[in-house]
């Protein structure tokens, strides 16, 4: 179902909530849950924060694709880093280097496990992300178990020099693109800078000779972030047209 296409006699509601789930090491983290009312089942999707943190804007993203149908379950990835604002965290976390690649895809596991355990879900489960969430979600559909469908916002650092790389990142997620099992699909602005357009070209060049199932989508006038409405970034053209390739994409690989 594309945006604006329900049918106005139908009924609607969901639920949103903060409850805990098990992340890394074992240990509780928070998360963010919205899912539809009613027994279900429902195709389940786990949204990756982006760097600027677990925020208002995962929060109603999560919302809107609830609305559609889905359960999202959004994990607070910068548990470790302790509570204050979303952005006062954000920069705690930049300060201590970041989460490792380790425990973000330990709780991204977590909150895969727990919405396919769902007593109204129904099997499937997606993984989507922005920005270093973006880059994280294409870690996870590489990586992780249980992962149906994967979809990639302008994730950076997918492609990675090796001067770049860290104790917190060590491996440049594309070098595990031989493990990818589950769909792809690819959002990414023309005028980004992290994920340059070289960037994506090297990254289809090696799904296309791996043979992987992907599709890409490229988007003149658009630079990072392009469907943050809160940021003078937004672009409200491409954003509702890649929402609705988004939409679409979930609805054939999930439900």
């Amino acid at each position: 179902m594309n945006w604006n296409s329900f049918q106005t006699d139908a009924y609607e509601g969901l639920i949103a909530e903060t409850i805990k789930i098990p992340g890394h090491d074992g240990k509780p983290i928070r998360a963010y849950y919205s899912r539809p009312l009613g027994a279900g089942p429902h195709p389940g999707i786990v949204l990756i924060p982006h760097m600027p943190g677990w925020d208002e804007w995962c929060r109603e993203t999560a919302r809107r694709f609830s609305a559609h149908g889905f359960a999202v379950l959004c994990p607070n990835i910068y548990e470790d880093f302790g509570h204050a604002t979303p952005p006062e965290v954000s920069g705690m976390a930049r300060d201590a280097g970041g989460a490792t690649d380790a425990d973000v895809m330990a709780d991204t596991a977590g909150a895969l496990s727990f919405l396919r355990n769902s007593t109204t879900s129904n099997g499937k489960v997606g993984v989507i992300g922005m920005c270093s969430g973006g880059r994280h979600t294409f870690l996870a559909a590489c990586t992780l178990d249980g992962v149906d469908a994967a979809v990639d916002c302008w994730g950076g650092g997918v492609v990675c020099p090796p001067e770049q790389l860290s104790p917190a990142r060590p491996v440049a997620p594309i070098d595990y693109a031989e493990n990818l099992d589950c769909p792809l699909l690819g959002i990414f602005g023309n005028e980004d800078r992290s994920p340059t357009p070289e960037d994506v070209n090297i990254l289809e060049a090696r799904l296309k000779e791996l043979g992987k199932d992907y599709e890409f989508h490229r988007y003149d006038g658009a630079g990072h972030g392009f469907w943050y409405y809160d940021r003078p970034m937004y672009r409200q053209t491409q954003a509702m047209e890649s929402w609705n390739i988004v939409l679409d994409f979930f609805d054939r690989t999930l439900k």
